[in-house]
């Protein structure tokens, strides 16, 4: 018998409980020895879940039991879960996490430590939910360099703007539909502001170039700013916008950035909607690579966190290695950076017209019939530095949405 602890009892834990508890019998072939949940910690109380017999409020009943072997971490955020996960490992602990904050401040911390003791440190379900990627990135393509990942990373975004495009409805109100439903919470910025998808390109951009990549260092733009008139000039373009967390790598260096952007049917990630995921891997050698599914949610995700403990269990006394250094990936700076842009200007003017010309030279109109009094264009391929420059140029900008078409 294998005994685990669960930390933390929300909506990952119990369904890390309950997944365990109802696959039971094909776990444990898969394992090779019954996984047994031998406590949860949470200072909760469960009245009626029987989850209440295994309930300790204390982390060191759990550090100090020898016979736990592997521990689930869900307590979200970076402490107490850094300091219980870090002693955990000192303490012979192989531990499994869905914690994306945690492992993309200290993942190559606690790998290291893992890999010293031989032990493991597993976060499958830190990105993308049930979507299997880390295991892909650390073993399936480890023969390729790895030149680009993009990824419709945030389930709430991905729903919002598929509301938005699909039936017309303003930010607001799709946000809205999406807290009434349970896809956002009640302060909504972690997902709106791109900073959810910020962490997890950033855990997998160390991951596939072997280096911490800071998420505090990948420009980040949120979707707060779309309007219902964007999505319009999209449909037109026959284009969708999506916020991409993009990592890619151009002659030896790498830029990562999450932000809305306008892409055509002949991308891959066009056609992944609502509450689903996306992501996509370029090799040098394998070529595009896409992985689908549900990004969130209690079963997805328990599904990858238990297929990581039971990884760890195949595993006792084995580490698995992962290259991710604590050397520091300098990242490109975002200004060189080149895209087209899609630019939206209020009030229609002959004299708009000139300067957008004089500024950008040539350019692609964009015209929708029942938007008036704006003036609309797709400019040639510019670094993002010289958008800036020449944007502060112009009079009543409303819109940029980079494209990649």
């Amino acid at each position: 018998m294998i005994n685990i602890a669960v930390l933390g009892y929300g909506t990952i834990g119990s369904g890390v409980v309950e997944v365990l508890d109802t696959n039971r019998e094909s776990i444990t072939k898969r394992a090779g020895d019954v996984i047994n949940v031998k406590y949860v910690l949470d200072r909760r109380k469960f009245p009626g879940d029987k989850v209440e017999e295994k309930l300790v409020s204390d982390i060191n009943i759990i550090l100090d039991d020898p016979d736990v072997s592997i521990i689930c971490e869900h307590m979200g955020g970076t402490e107490p879960a850094y300091t219980f996960v870090k002693s955990a490992l000192l303490k012979g602990k192989s531990v499994v996490t869905s914690n994306k904050e945690l492992v993309a401040k200290y993942g190559a911390e606690l790998l290291a430590i893992a890999r010293e003791r031989d032990l493991n440190f597993l976060f499958e379900a830190s990105v993308g939910g049930g979507i299997p990627i880390i295991r892909p990135l650390n073993q399936s393509l480890t023969a390729d360099e790895i030149v680009e990942i993009t990824g419709i990373l945030n389930g709430t975004t991905n729903y919002i703007l598929s509301k938005m495009s699909d039936e017309g409805l303003d930010f607001n109100t799709a946000l809205s539909n999406a807290q009434q439903l349970g896809y956002a919470e009640r302060n909504p910025d972690d997902d709106v502001l791109g900073y959810d998808a910020g962490r997890k390109i950033a855990i997998l951009s160390s991951l596939a170039y072997g280096m911490q990549v800071d998420f505090e260092d990948i420009y980040t733009e949120g979707i707060t700013k779309l309007t219902d008139k964007d999505f319009r000039y999209a449909k037109v373009l026959g284009a969708k916008i999506k916020l991409l967390a993009s990592s890619i790598r151009q002659d030896d260096q790498v830029y990562a950035m999450v932000a809305p952007i306008m892409i055509k049917a002949n991308h891959p990630l066009y056609s992944v909607n609502d509450v689903f995921n996306g992501i996509f891997v370029r090799g040098n050698v394998i070529g595009d690579v896409m992985f689908y599914g549900r990004g969130a949610g209690k079963y997805p995700t328990a599904s990858a966190v238990v297929a990581d403990v039971v990884d760890a269990a195949k595993h006792l006394g084995k580490n698995i290695w992962t290259i991710w250094s604590s050397k520091k990936l300098e990242l490109t700076d975002i200004n060189q950076v080149k895209h087209r842009f899609f630019i939206r200007l209020q009030d229609y003017a002959q004299s708009h017209k000139e300067l957008v010309r004089e500024l950008f030279g040539e350019v692609e109109e964009v015209v929708v019939a029942d938007v008036q009094n704006e003036y609309a264009f797709i400019t040639d391929l510019i670094t993002e530095q010289e958008l800036n420059e020449k944007k502060s140029k112009l009079p009543n900008v409303l819109t940029v949405i980079r494209t990649r078409f």
